[in-house]
């Protein structure tokens, strides 16, 4: 269930700023985990595996770039 009224009472954070932290975070944790994927696929030759998880790596990477360039805007006020 979804509400319209942004919270933070508990953690003096508001929505929208967590959320966009967590979608930062989310996304270099991704992209950690593929490196461990890729390194399976690579380990038993399946190329195909492999790029895709490559391909996959580097849309976490800039999902978390444009995140922390959005939240290190948004932060500073811009």
């Amino acid at each position: 269930m979804t509400s319209n009224t942004e919270t933070g009472g508990a953690t003096g954070t508001a929505d929208k700023d967590y959320n966009l932290v967590w979608y930062v975070e989310a996304c270099l944790s991704n992209a950690l985990r593929l490196e461990s994927y890729i390194a399976d696929a690579e380990r038993e030759k399946d190329s195909e595996v492999a790029d895709l998880f490559r391909k996959a790596q580097a849309d976490s990477r800039k999902g978390a770039e444009l995140g922390k360039r959005l939240l290190r805007a948004r932060l500073d006020g811009n």
